[in-house]
């Protein structure tokens, strides 16, 4: 396995890279709870915001970090007569930037927050920039500049911070970028310079501008600048420019002082320091903050928090705290230090999601901010392991975005469980929407025991749109609000339960003319978007099916406790009545005259169900769909092989299908197939040989999300316009792959499973391919570049497989299961594996001893421990259990050992 490029250098996932910029495409991140969003390039470019309309530095997209000439710079004129820029960003390096003149560069990274270190051959001139964003409630980046000469001659240094103030709307990058240069007001301050417009010109309209955007510096003594370039034209000149600035090039003298104000130009934080001389040796430090203030903030709080060397080092110790405590709660130690360093990253990255969203990087350069429906549930899942805070508030603020039809609200607030009205046009409706919620909320009652959690009562969404968005209800009116109402009037509420029956009924009736569920606006391939009438998605008809099975199991689960029966909305009973399930057309009229009923309100009825009827209900629907869809749709290819088919497109036509020209095989329609039990033990085998025939790039080390079907495919979706092993058509989408993975493990086909998670790593961890920082990308492109990192899902569902597939660490309804899957390969020298989780409150350190060096399917719990003392354990399938009260009875560091031996040979002949 390759292993260039970045290297560990400690245990806290701090990293080295030489010749960073290098790598045209590569950014950091960095950002804090206070909503301060920054990216950076080992160059300095990138862009720094709190949100759509609020951008301090010009908003980029990943082709910017090298086209673009706007960025952080710090200027250095050298003897008198040199240009220098101490973040690599003059013409003149860059011109050398691949010849054997260039500067030294070296990268150091760590959570979060970075540090280049930048080496002028020529002069001997050493800077060291570090930038984070502290984890305060500032909206600052800070960066401090070391300056160090390791020459043999002394050196005069005239230093000049050059960062433009974009301070504006990414609207206004095209759309009125110079009639939104007029509304600033630039004033040139003791220590800096601040731009405060007079209006904000974005989607909202004309309004009158709230905020301040700020460039502000000192020495390391905490000395103020002794002028200023406030104007970016005035700074470079004519024929000047941002890489090569008459200001600095010419050596002008910065006669804007502290109070100077100028209006209605593109503004500059350029300062000035004072001259310095450099003996060889010697250091000096400066220190700028990048700042957005909310009305009459005063930038001198900023300055006396930062502006300082011990306030500089005291927010970076106190920022570098923060990160590394929301990864120490969830830490695998698997022997290979590389692999644990990387996973340290991937346990970030659903903390990052939940922060940033799907917007605002280099990347991800769409969206106005803000998270998706899917993204809302799946980041809970990384929550559930790492976090102690109690979850069920945010999650029974999530289920208030349910409709009554089974569909959801598309367009989340900032605020947990705050939902808006659409407007502006029939919203797109996602056919997979509705079963994230309980694949999330049956991990949290398996974490925690919370039964009771599915009785809890919430409100539905309301707003214009009916019949699964089809229709309009022409009687709402927004002064109505987002609450569905009673006949009475008043606000609805049903038990999560409700909700959860809504979503997974109204999906099973709302069937195509196979009788799979309709694929609607598109499944969790959002790039099949254009079936809208016709096609299906047998893959997430397959997910609805398991879920169903799961309804079913929780709800005998819950009459277990004691809850014979269940309350539920009178309307629900058109669901559960019977009906011949093999009609299609029954089907529809049961679930149209279903959202007939709830179109604009409910009777607000209620009627009770004994909780085993409810859960026969659930199992005949979900053995009915299951049997349909192993019957129907699977694919015998021979030389044991075999998939299901996934899709229909919009003339009725199977996706999945053996052509003249080749087979044709989607990874997403053999996932939940495997997952849900609907594949048979042989079928789960051929499925996976099929993948590794037709799936299987070794390029990339992975799993493709589909093979070439070498065609636009406008009956199916525009993921079809994109190029072959791109995006959704045919990437190595790692979300998809550790997904099919968690399946194989699900189905006891370790060995598959584990190639895949270990491929994703490995092309991951290839510098020289993947060209991306540690952690999990969204997909790998056919080069084998990591595409839109930080941001994606996968990052949750690899944790969550290495922790309850791979270590077999795992709740079960708040009971705790140990049941390993882990190969020999994968204990370290001395036969030990460990994971570090929470679990009913504790700290836990589980480890498992294997000193006959077994593998799975070799072994089974014998002896275990737990805080040194032995424990007797219950049986449970392939593993054992300890009960939740055991546990609550321990001190808050846990530490539990398992002893891995052969097992018994079987009795008899």
């Amino acid at each position: 396995m390759s292993t260039s490029g970045w290297q560990f250098i400690d245990q806290n996932g701090t990293f080295r890279l030489s010749d960073p910029e290098n790598s045209n495409y590569l950014y950091f991140l960095l950002l804090n709870e206070a909503g301060m969003m920054s990216s950076i390039t080992p160059t300095s470019h990138g862009d720094a915001k709190t949100g759509q309309n609020s951008y301090l530095l010009q908003p980029v997209s990943v082709e910017d970090l090298h086209n673009t000439r706007s960025a952080r710079n710090f200027w250095l004129r050298i003897n008198g007569n040199r240009l220098w820029s101490a973040t690599g960003n003059s013409a003149e390096q860059t011109s050398r930037r691949l010849t054997a003149d260039k500067d030294v560069v070296s990268l150091t990274a760590g959570l979060l927050w970075q540090t280049v270190r930048r080496v002028d051959p020529e002069s001997g001139l050493q800077a060291d920039i570090t930038s984070f964003v502290p984890a305060t409630q500032d909206q600052v980046e800070l960066m401090r500049i070391t300056l160090k000469n390791t020459g043999a001659a002394a050196l005069n240094l005239t230093p000049t911070a050059a960062i433009p103030i974009y301070g504006r709307s990414a609207d206004n990058l095209r759309d009125h970028r110079h009639v939104t240069s007029l509304l600033q007001r630039t004033t040139c301050t003791p220590n800096g310079v601040i731009v405060r417009p007079t209006l904000s010109f974005d989607e909202r309209g004309h309004t009158v501008n709230k905020l301040a955007y700020a460039v502000l510096g000192v020495d390391e003594a905490g000395k103020a600048p002794v002028g200023f370039f406030p104007v970016i034209e005035d700074f470079i000149g004519e024929g000047g420019s941002l890489d090569w600035p008459e200001a600095v090039a010419a050596g002008l003298t910065a006669t804007q002082a502290a109070g100077s104000t100028v209006d209605g130009y593109e503004a500059l934080g350029g300062i000035r320091f004072a001259d310095v001389e450099l003996a060889p040796g010697e250091e000096r430090s400066y220190i700028l903050l990048l700042g957005i203030l909310q009305g009459e903030e005063s930038p001198a709080a900023l300055l006396e928090r930062y502006g300082s060397a011990d306030g500089f080092a005291r927010a970076q110790a106190e920022t570098q705290a923060f990160w590394q405590s929301k990864v120490a709660t969830l830490a695998f130690e698997t022997g290979d230090t590389r692999l644990d360093g990387w996973l340290k990253w991937v346990t970030l990255q659903p903390t990052l999601r939940r922060m940033m969203g799907n917007s605002f990087l280099p990347y991800h350069d769409y969206g106005r901010g803000g998270r998706g429906w899917r993204d809302l549930w799946q980041d809970v899942l990384a929550l559930l392991m790492m976090e102690r805070g109690d979850v069920s508030e945010m999650l029974l603020g999530y289920f208030g975005g349910v409709r009554a039809d089974g569909s959801n609200a598309t367009i989340i607030g900032s605020q947990p469980g705050e939902f808006r009205a659409d407007r502006n046009g029939i919203p797109r409706v996602w056919m997979d929407h509705g079963a994230w919620p309980l694949l999330t909320t049956r991990l949290y009652i398996d974490q925690t025991g919370d039964l009771g959690f599915l009785l809890r009562e919430q409100a539905y969404f309301k707003d214009h749109m009916s019949h699964r968005c089809k229709q309009t209800d022409a009687d709402w009116s927004p002064e109505q609000g987002t609450l569905l109402c009673a006949a009475d009037g008043r606000p609805y509420r049903g038990s999560l339960l409700e909700h959860l029956l809504i979503q997974h009924l109204t999906a099973f009736y709302n069937v195509g003319e196979h009788n799979t569920i309709l694929l609607e606006g598109a499944d969790w391939n959002d790039g099949l978007d254009m079936a809208r009438t016709r096609g299906e998605s047998v893959a997430f008809s397959a997910l609805y099916a398991g879920n169903l099975n799961t309804l079913a199991d929780l709800c005998l689960a819950l009459a277990g406790t004691g809850s014979a029966d269940v309350e539920l909305a009178a309307e629900l009973s058109t669901l559960l009545e019977a009906v011949d399930f093999d009609s299609i057309e029954n089907k529809r009229q049961r679930l149209q005259e279903y959202f007939g009923q709830v179109r604009h309100t409910v009777s607000g009825i209620k009627t009770r169900l004994p909780l085993a009827e409810l859960a026969a209900n659930l199992r005949q629907k979900a053995d009915w769909l299951s049997a349909h869809i192993r019957k129907q749709e699977w694919i015998e290819a021979g030389e044991g092989q075999g998939w299901f088919n996934g899709y229909y497109d919009d003339d009725g036509q199977p996706v999945d299908q053996i052509t003249a020209s080749g087979a044709r095989m989607t990874l997403t329609g053999q996932v939940f197939t495997l997952m849900c039990g609907i594949a048979s033990d042989e079928q789960a085998r051929k499925i996976s040989a099929a993948a590794d025939r037709h799936l299987y790039d070794p390029s990339l080390r992975g799993y493709r999300l589909n093979t070439d079907f070498g065609e636009l495919r406008l009956n199916l979706g525009r993921a079809f316009g994109f190029a072959y092993g791109h995006k959704e058509n045919g990437a190595m989408f790692s979300h998809m792959a550790v997904m099919y993975a968690n399946a194989l493990y699900q189905r006891g086909l370790v060995e598959a499973g584990w190639r895949v998670l270990e491929g994703i790593y490995a092309q991951s961890q290839d510098f020289a391919a993947s060209r991306m920082y540690p952690g999990i990308p969204e997909y790998f492109n056919p080069r084998g570049r990591g595409m839109y990192p930080y941001l994606t899902g996968s990052a949750s569902w690899y944790l969550l497989t290495m922790l309850t597939e791979v270590y077999g660490v795992r709740g079960d309804l708040g009971d705790l299961l140990l049941a390993p899957k882990l190969l020999n390969s994968q204990f370290d020298v001395d036969g030990q594996a460990t994971v570090l989780t929470l679990f009913a409150g504790k700290n836990l350190r589980v480890t498992y001893k294997n000193p006959q060096k077994l593998s799975y399917g070799q072994y089974k719990i014998g002896a275990v421990s737990v805080n040194g003392q032995p424990f007797t354990a219950e049986s449970a399938p392939q593993g054992v259990k300890i009960k939740r009260l055991a546990l609550e009875s321990l001190p808050e560091q846990v530490e539990i050992v398992a002893l891995v031996i052969s097992k018994e040979p079987p009795s008899g002949d």
